[in-house]
């Protein structure tokens, strides 16, 4: 039988929260009628993470572990996933951590099942940092200003998307993968679903601020126009800038006894124009290193082991 229903879970030393994690899942599978698989992901995890994925695998055949070669990422671990996906229905992405409840699956099915191929999860608040907080608003409100599509505000990668979803999307090759972003250019009928983000049920968070600027990045680049038109933006404004300072110090020299400070004037115009142009050059530069990576056409991502109905595969490299 086909499942009906896949949860896919990328995981990066997660051991506190594995447990923990697994006994809510498996309650879920429990007590819902639907016929579900779960596909777990080690992203090259460095604690037990891997071992014990292994081991339920082993028992379970509802559960199913993939085993990165080493550390991908968080996107690209969702990005393996998605290519094992055997759902016949829809599949529903969560976070390892908790935060996003699996328990909401009965009621994101519904609107599934009334039509809508994307069901997005929006949050409503979350138990977080208020600094921490404060950033992610700006971040989403500045994107969707920005974004050449629609990208729903304060919606992360907590949802459940439905098969012919998820083949398009495994068609898409970018190498420097926003999921949400992509989810949303995919287009179809979608629906956002309104919840209050939980706090991290165990361990540290493994998404540190050097990760979340570097999806922020991937947001902007990937999906807006705009960073390379600030460039003539900024060009056209540091000239007419200059022209405006040149018109009232020709206009000051010959109406009065005025003499230009040349030192000052040199200074200020190396500094605006130096600025300039390394702004351009380093937004450049990020299309640049996008377009540089993908040209490379290297696989996203390795598969080191797969354990599917309780049988370990070893070496697996199609990716």
């Amino acid at each position: 039988m086909i499942p009906e229903i896949n949860i896919i879970i990328p995981l990066y030393n997660e051991e506190k929260v594995f447990p923990l994690l697994i006994s809510r899942i498996t309650e879920l599978l429990n007590r819902s009628q639907l016929v579900i698989t779960v596909i777990l992901v080690d992203d090259g995890s460095s604690d037990s993470t891997s071992f014990l994925m292994k081991q339920l695998s082993s028992v379970d055949d509802r559960f199913l572990s993939v085993i990165l070669s080493r550390n991908f990422g968080h996107q690209i671990a969702l990005t393996a996933a998605l290519t094992m996906v055997n759902a016949s229905e829809a599949v529903m992405i969560i976070d390892g951590d908790l935060q996003d409840p699996p328990e909401l699956l009965q009621e994101m099915y519904l609107f599934y099942k009334d039509g809508y191929d994307v069901v997005y999860a929006v949050r409503e608040s979350r138990k977080e940092g208020a600094f921490k907080v404060g950033l992610y608003k700006l971040f989403y409100r500045m994107l969707q200003k920005i974004a050449s599509i629609d990208i729903p505000l304060d919606s992360g990668d907590f949802s459940l998307i439905s098969r012919r979803v998820v083949d398009v999307m495994n068609k898409m090759p970018e190498e420097s993968r926003y999921l949400r972003g992509m989810r949303s250019w995919v287009g179809f009928k979608q629906i956002g679903y309104k919840y209050s983000r939980p706090d991290r049920q165990a361990g540290n968070t493994q998404y540190t601020l050097r990760h979340l600027l570097r999806l922020a990045m991937n947001g902007i680049f990937n999906f807006s126009e705009f960073p390379i038109k600030f460039i003539t933006f900024l060009g056209v404004s540091t000239m007419s800038i200059s022209v405006i300072y040149f018109i009232v110090t020709l206009v000051k020299r010959f109406s009065s006894d005025y003499i230009p400070d040349g030192f000052t004037a040199i200074i200020f115009l190396i500094i605006l124009f130096g600025g300039v142009q390394l702004i351009s050059i380093g937004i450049i530069g990020e299309y640049l290193i996008r377009v540089f990576f993908q040209v490379k056409k290297r696989p996203l991502f390795i598969i080191k082991e797969l354990i599917v109905d309780k049988k370990e595969i070893k070496n697996w490299d199609i990716s």
